[in-house]
């Protein structure tokens, strides 16, 4: 369905915004009115990673007037694979700083508005107010839900993008016109269920296609024209080159814009509700903890036990702690893996992280291995505490 442009004209285009935006100018659907409409925009990305990368740029490129960041983290070697508004240069830098250099080199007729923080229920609404469209780059639920549930309650759209390895998928969640975040997931998947980025990998190039297809929606919506995916979820395979869109209604009984709604205001703790770690996994890790160091202790005075990672083989060729075998996660949760293990001997798991290990952990002690333990931070400390000559990833 088609919706009235989101903001108001600008007054009027300078000679160089003119000379500029020619190529929009001449487009009858954008015409004079649609760029100034740009130009009086302000547009929110949540995020300058992978998706707030290609987003940014092309925002910026195509004349939206002030554009807002919210990134805390800083840049990255792994960044630069897929977060092309970052160079090498960068690493170490902040993200949101890095960015806003880029955007005005790109356009510098864009206002550029930084806030170098996380994003939490204290502080979205006082960022989210000041803006007309929230275009989400964000990488886990928690954030996810609080962005969505914000936007609700304020009464803004947003545009969202998921990606992973080579599926991605594109909607626009506007509670006045259609369904929200929660309609389609009504609840976040189980603890470990849907790998993150981080353990399962993106192709780079995902990034700019979902992330152009947020930037189309968000001009559609500043400038009215077209029909943007509300109500509608884009799913895009790079493998097999194939598009489907796939009909999302407004749930009556949505707890947030339904009917009845019972979600009035925003949870005390998202990252509770989406539970990044099972119940199960908390409560195994208790006591049942080391770090990297106590770990290559353990190796140097010889203790007898079996170090076991829990990755997947392809991170396993990229770095391996010395001394230890790969059963990926998978194997141990089904129990395919249990007999491999031995009796006589102290299980040590590690992953990448510690999340993964964790969960594997809460698995081996069901399972009667009540000796297991599981190493804090996993590949990532021991590249950091023990051998910084090894790969991070």
């Amino acid at each position: 369905m088609s919706l009235p442009p989101l903001v108001e004209p600008a007054e009027s285009l300078s000679v160089d915004e003119v000379r500029r935006y020619s190529r929009h100018l001449i487009i009858p659907d954008v015409g004079m009115d649609g760029q100034k409409r740009l130009k009086n925009a302000k547009v929110l990305c949540v995020g300058a990673g992978g998706l707030g990368s290609p987003a940014l740029m092309y925002l910026a490129a195509a004349g939206v007037g002030t554009l807002g960041i919210v990134e805390f983290d800083t840049v990255d070697e792994s960044n630069l694979q897929r977060q092309i508004i970052h160079g090498q240069s960068d690493i170490g830098r902040p993200k949101a700083e890095s960015a806003a250099a880029s955007i005005r080199e790109i356009n510098p007729y864009v206002n550029v508005v930084i806030h170098d923080t996380a994003l939490d229920r204290e502080n979205v609404f006082e960022i989210f107010g000041q803006y007309d469209l929230i275009v989400d780059g964000t990488d886990n639920f928690a954030t996810r839900y609080l962005v969505n549930d914000a936007a609700v309650l304020l009464g803004k759209p947003y545009v969202w993008g998921s990606i992973y390895r080579f599926d991605g998928q594109a909607s626009v969640f506007w509670a006045e016109h259609g369904p929200c975040y929660r309609c389609l997931y009504p609840e976040p998947p189980p603890p470990g269920m849907v790998p993150s980025c981080a353990e399962g990998g993106v192709l780079g190039v995902l990034c700019a296609s979902i992330g152009s297809i947020q930037v189309n929606e968000a001009i559609k919506l500043l400038a009215g024209i077209g029909e943007p995916l509300v109500g509608s979820l884009m799913v895009y395979d790079a493998l097999e080159m194939t598009y489907r869109k796939i009909r999302v209604r407004k749930d009556p009984s949505c707890v947030l814009c339904g009917e009845n709604p019972s979600v009035t205001e925003l949870l005390e703790d998202y990252e509770d509700f989406c539970g990044a770690v099972s119940v199960e996994a908390q409560n195994a890790v208790v006591d049942a903890t080391i770090t990297a160091r106590e770990l290559k202790e353990w190796q140097d005075a010889d203790k007898d036990f079996l170090l076991v990672d829990v990755r997947e083989p392809a991170e396993y060729e990229i770095v391996s702690i010395p001394g230890s075998v790969l059963i990926p996660k998978g194997e141990i949760l089904s129990g395919e893996a249990l007999s491999k293990l031995p009796q006589d001997k102290q299980i040590v798991l590690h992953c990448k992280s510690g999340v993964r290990s964790a969960e594997a952990l809460a698995a081996l002690k069901a399972a009667g291995f009540k000796d297991a333990v599981h190493v804090q931070g996993g590949v990532l400390a021991w590249v950091k505490t023990v051998d910084p000559s090894l790969p991070s990833y």
